[in-house]
């Protein structure tokens, strides 16, 4: 600057003062950056009087590098200890022709947190999850956050200026509630709503809009404030599960639920039209909901199947995946169906799968479309949620069903069961009023030998397949159902004894033919008792009552046939419950006994050993024969435990027998199948001869040829157990059941007996000879000793010596006879055999001695 622009004295004072009146703070560094001027604001931001810092290094006032600062920010720090922020803007200038700095600082505190304060909301703006947008009073965008930014697609920039209606709206966005919300902005109140919304490419969201305006100092709305939460899942999703838990909460029916799930998808998504469709286990489908569809449509579904083209929903039930068909009129899978839906504006179909928890396809939840396209990510949303809340009431409707099923039905045979069928017979005589109805009770035969000898799951097979044969015997307007175990009931409606018998006699034709069972023929037959309506009685219990009678009727008359009621068979059942229970009471109080019959060796006549056998005489009934009450034990369930109590007792007498001096080799105990699939058996058997103080071979215990043919191990494990013990074991009545020799050779068998039916014709039947020879020859392979039973003639005796019968014991010998009359018995034989052996002896002696013959030649 030359001398001639170089401002006077005067000038420079008249700057000073200037300076000196100035609200920012000024200060003046000379060249050697010392301060030469500190006005009074600078005083107030320092805090400092100017005769402190005149003349004083400029880095006392923390000014760094002026040379190079034009403008900048930094913190001063005052004398009492306080910090500032200050803005400084530096500029070189000539005073009195000496280059310096003047300096301007402004006190920024108050901005600077202002603008800290903005930058923290701005920062919880950003990291909120809810979309944050504020408009001009036009509506023009001049904020959003990044929530904004996530939720709908468009950048920052991408929303500034736009207008907000036409950035968030479509076609199907409600524009009265849009016009709702502006009219309560621009009357001050602000207001809250649920609408639904689009992002950049399209997709619909439902959002909750909260709006407030803010406004300047003259009331005018300057900006428009929206926080906007997505409540697509959080509300619109969670209103469809409430609905839809309400509804099963209610027990509604299936069908008005599917109907409300579709109603509420309408709402929510209104481009669609909603469908649920039930797939039956026999891959059906069934209508369940789908109000919007034409009434004709959806009947026109009904029954269905499922296959690889059949339509959106069918495909997708068959492949257990979702289906698009984005124009029905050209998706080939929609050609027999297309006609209706395109009448009605439908262009399009997205069915998904409906699954169980076991991934059984049991639904499918269809969208139908307007016009041609793809599901949106909103739709898909809704279908999730939609897919299980239909399969929760698909499920649940099918759990009722089963329940009702467990409840009504016999889960083994799929008949009705006790319960529904007291309700349909009831209802059947109600309805049979002026005319008869007949009821049939029907028992499987030997159906407990099946269970016992085969097993459980053998025995549910032959109830199975006894169902089956059943089922074309009888009419369609019949009733047929199982009771339980073995029994089952058919009512015939409007039925004379005549049809009654010919039912019954077609019943017993379809079951002569037996059935196979794990490569087994096992025969199958019933008794059937009869009684009718209302000739013998007109009320459901006394009906069962009377053809249960008339059932056992048929079976003591041999079983495989049927018989009516009659008076009679009153007096019968009455008497079969007498005898249980007297049979039950002689049990509790050892009112049982034994006696025993002896068998001898055919070689000599000796003592092999007795068979012990139950006898049973009761007080008031008298004696009850073997014939009467074994069966009758058998069907109340008191086998067992006659068995377990012959062998204590067998055991005591053979003790006894043998303290008194008594030489019994061997006592013989007859059990059922069903004390052999007691695992303790083994155990009872061992605990009861050592009590006894008998060596294991002293019992013999004989058991059917039914516990051959059981393939469980628990029998063959017992049977080995009891071996093991010493003890033996007797087949009885071999050759009359289901053995098989090539399992006898495997079994811990020691005798075989040859039952007393083969004995009555063996000296004039040649079957009966033929199968007494085969049965010795297969004990003599075997090396296991032959009994035969029922030997009554000293022919017979002789007959089965010559074939090497071992043993033979019947009438021949003796009868069964009480432990007294045995021991007499059993001296009287040792007697005679005693005499027979010196008789022998002595015929031995007298016979002469052969001599010597020579010939001789006369001469």
């Amino acid at each position: 600057m030359c001398a001639s622009d170089c401002p006077d004295v005067e000038t420079i004072e008249f700057l000073l003062a200037a300076l000196e009146r100035a609200s920012e703070a000024v200060v003046i560094v000379d060249s050697d950056l010392r301060v030469s001027h500190f006005n009074a604001a600078a005083e107030t931001i320092w805090g400092v009087r100017r005769s402190e810092v005149l003349d004083c290094d400029a880095d006392c006032l923390g000014f760094s590098d002026l040379r190079h600062s034009a403008s900048s920010e930094f913190t001063i720090r005052r004398s009492d200890g306080s910090r500032i922020r200050a803005q400084l803007s530096a500029s070189r200038v000539e005073i009195g022709g000496r280059s310096s700095y003047m300096v301007f600082v402004r006190d920024i505190t108050a901005e600077v947190k202002r603008r800290e304060r903005i930058a923290l909301l701005n920062l919880v703006a950003d990291k909120t999850t809810r979309a944050v947008v504020v408009t001009d009073r036009n509506l023009r965008v001049v904020y959003t956050n990044a929530a904004f930014s996530g939720m709908f697609g468009y950048t920052a920039a991408e929303a500034q200026g736009r207008q907000a209606n036409e950035l968030l709206a479509g076609r199907l966005t409600d524009r009265n509630t849009l016009a709702k919300l502006r009219r309560r902005i621009c009357d001050g109140r602000g207001d809250e709503e649920e609408i639904l919304a689009y992002d950049s490419d399209g997709n619909e969201i439902w959002v909750s809009a909260t709006v407030k305006a803010f406004r300047n100092d003259r009331g005018r709305i300057k900006y428009v404030f929206a926080l906007l939460s997505d409540v697509s899942e959080n509300k619109q999703l969670r209103s469809l599960q409430q609905l839809i838990m309400g509804a099963l909460a209610d027990e509604l029916p299936l069908t008005e639920i599917a109907d409300r799930l579709c109603r509420r998808v309408e709402v929510i998504a209104p481009d669609v039209v909603a469908s649920v469709l039930h797939v039956d286990s026999d891959g059906l489908v069934h209508p369940l909901g789908g109000p919007s569809l034409p009434d004709d449509y959806s009947r026109a579904l009904e029954g269905v199947a499922i296959g690889p083209n059949i339509g959106s929903c069918g495909s997708a039930a068959y492949y257990g995946k979702p289906v698009l068909a984005e124009d029905l009129d050209t998706d080939p899978r929609w050609q027999p169906f297309k006609t209706r839906p395109l009448a009605v504006g439908l262009k399009a179909c997205w069915s998904t799968p409906i699954k169980a928890k076991d991934g059984r396809v049991i639904g499918t939840f269809a969208f139908y479309f307007r016009e041609h396209r793809a599901p949106s990510r909103w739709h898909q949303r809704i279908v999730d949620a939609c897919v299980q809340l239909g399969a929760l009431a698909i499920e649940r409707k099918e759990a009722r069903a089963q329940i009702a099923r467990l409840a009504y039905h016999d889960m083994l045979t799929g008949l009705p069961n006790r319960t529904q069928l007291r309700q349909l017979i009831n209802q059947a005589i109600d309805d049979c009023k002026g005319s008869q109805l007949a009821l049939i009770f029907l028992d499987l035969d030997h159906f407990k030998d099946v269970n016992d000898t085969l097993g459980h799951p053998a025995g549910d097979a032959l109830l199975v397949e006894f169902a089956k044969r059943l089922r074309p015997r009888i009419q369609p307007s019949d009733l047929l159902g199982r009771l339980s175990g073995d029994e089952f009931v058919i009512v015939l409606p409007n039925c004379d004894p005549a049809r009654a018998s010919r039912v019954a006699s077609n019943i017993t034709a379809a079951l002569a033919s037996p059935i196979w069972i794990d490569n087994r023929q096992v025969p199958i037959s019933a008794s059937m008792g009869i009684s009718i309506c209302p000739d013998n009685a007109t009320d459901i219990d006394t009906l069962m009552q009377q053809a249960d009678a008339a059932m056992y009727t048929a079976k003591e008359a041999g079983r495989s046939t049927h018989r009516f009621f009659s008076a009679d068979m009153n007096r019968l059942a009455e008497q079969r419950l007498v005898f249980s229970a007297a049979l039950r009471q002689a049990i509790a109080n050892d009112g049982l006994r034994l006696v025993y019959q002896p068998q001898t060796r055919t070689v000599d006549g000796a003592l092999y050993g007795v068979e012990a056998l139950s006898r049973w005489h009761d007080p008031e009934l008298g004696e009850v024969p073997p014939s009467k009450f074994i069966p009758l034990a058998e069907e109340v369930g008191l086998i067992e435990q006659i068995g377990l109590w012959s062998i204590r007792e067998a055991c005591r007498q053979m003790a006894a027998w043998r303290r008194a001096g008594l030489d019994v080799p061997c006592v013989a105990v007859n059990l059922s199948p069903l004390n052999f699939q007691n695992a303790t058996l083994a155990a009872v058997v061992a605990e009861t001869i050592a009590a006894n103080g008998l060596p294991p071979e002293a019992l013999m215990l004989e058991i059917t040829e039914g516990v051959l043919v059981n393939e469980r191990s628990a029998a063959i494990e017992t049977m080995n157990a009891i071996r093991k013990l010493g003890v033996g074991l007797s087949l009885d009545d071999f050759g009359t059941g289901y053995s098989s020799l090539s399992r006898l050779a495997h079994l811990p068998i020691r005798e075989l007996k040859i039952d007393r039916s083969f004995m009555r014709n063996i000296e004039r039947d040649a079957s009966a000879l033929a199968i007494a020879t085969a049965v010795v020859r297969v004990g003599q392979s075997l090396k296991m000793a032959v009994v035969a039973e029922g030997v009554e003639t000293e022919g017979q005796r002789r007959l089965l010596a010559g074939l090497g019968c071992d043993v033979v014991q019947g009438y021949l010998c003796a009868r069964p006879m009480a432990p007294e009359a045995f021991e007499r018995w059993l001296v009287e034989h040792a007697i005679e055999q005693s005499r027979a052996m010196r008789k022998s002896v002595d015929e031995a002696r007298s016979q002469p001695k052969p001599s010597l013959l020579v010939a001789s030649t006369g001469g």
